[in-house]
């Protein structure tokens, strides 16, 4: 039999993470001698952990939060898409040398091609958020031929950095801009942490937005996010955040154990049970 091939998870905490419930799922469909874990190491400890992937028999690896700008200055050589966005959170070895790629920006994209086909046909969109999320949304519809990226923060300083860094098309404006950035918008992307579970409910006035225009959350717990709920109801065209997660670990999955896996519905059904398993307390996790 062939060496089993080992790839990780690490974040900080990474109880929460579903990425090994995702390859696990990937490794037993497609019958491969491999596994997935979740590793939970603590940023003081993060660089000796990277410089030891290989001798603990990793052939590569996830990273999230808070580890994704660190582990972008730890690797010997990026991909475009980690370059540009400043972040890593896919590790694999090369001829010898460790890559950091960023498959996020890959991943929000994949899920709307795969639920919105066409989504990519317009040309102004409105951001929500200006954290190290958005890093990747913006990024993405730049590559997609987005002219106009508007970003939205309630800190303006942070949306104004990340229209710096992106160039051309990309201009910030306070949360308070939103009523006069929607109408033309097509395209509208929550990359905030509002509407999450435990966080305060998003109110947004969405009764002058084009009806033909599309709105996605990258959050997935909640599936309907509030901004979501609101869009449905004002008969916009939705997409949930869950198939984000699910195509941006397909590119590592690839690179690891040699197959490119396929996102389906039986994938997505699999993590919606695990969501809606109870946790300590009662709540949904």
């Amino acid at each position: 039999m062939a060496d089993t091939l080992n790839a990780f998870v690490t974040g900080y905490p990474i109880g929460h993470s579903r990425s090994p419930l995702i390859h696990g799922h990937w490794l037993k469909s497609y019958g491969l001698n491999g596994s997935y874990r979740a590793i939970g190491v603590a940023p003081e400890n993060f660089s000796d952990f990277v410089k030891g992937i290989r001798q603990s028999g990793f052939v590569g690896g996830n990273v999230t939060i808070p580890h994704k700008e660190a582990a972008f200055g730890l690797v010997c050589k990026r991909d475009a898409a980690a370059e540009e966005i400043g972040a890593v959170n896919t590790l694999w070895f090369e001829e010898g040398e460790l890559w950091g790629g960023n498959t996020d920006a890959y991943g929000f994209a994949a899920n709307l091609d795969a639920l919105s086909a066409g989504w990519d046909k317009g040309r102004n969109a409105l951001v929500l958020g200006a954290g190290g999320a958005s890093r990747a949304i913006v990024y993405a519809l730049k590559q997609r031929g987005f002219t106009e990226v508007r970003i939205v923060n309630r800190t303006l300083d942070r949306a104004q950095e990340l229209a710096h860094r992106f160039g051309p098309g990309i201009s910030a404006h306070p949360w308070r801009a939103i009523p006069e950035l929607i109408p033309d918008a097509n395209l509208v992307v929550n990359t905030t942490s509002l509407g999450m579970e435990g966080k305060s409910e998003q109110q947004m006035d969405l009764s002058n937005a084009d009806g033909d225009a599309l709105v996605t959350d990258i959050v997935y717990v909640p599936l309907e996010t509030p901004l979501l709920r609101a869009a449905r109801a004002r008969g916009l065209k939705v997409v949930d955040g869950l198939g984000m997660l699910l195509h941006q670990a397909a590119p590592g999955f690839e690179r690891w154990f040699g197959k490119r896996p396929a996102v389906t519905s039986e994938l997505r059904e699999l993590v919606l049970a695990d969501m809606a398993k109870p946790v300590a307390g009662g709540q949904a996790r």
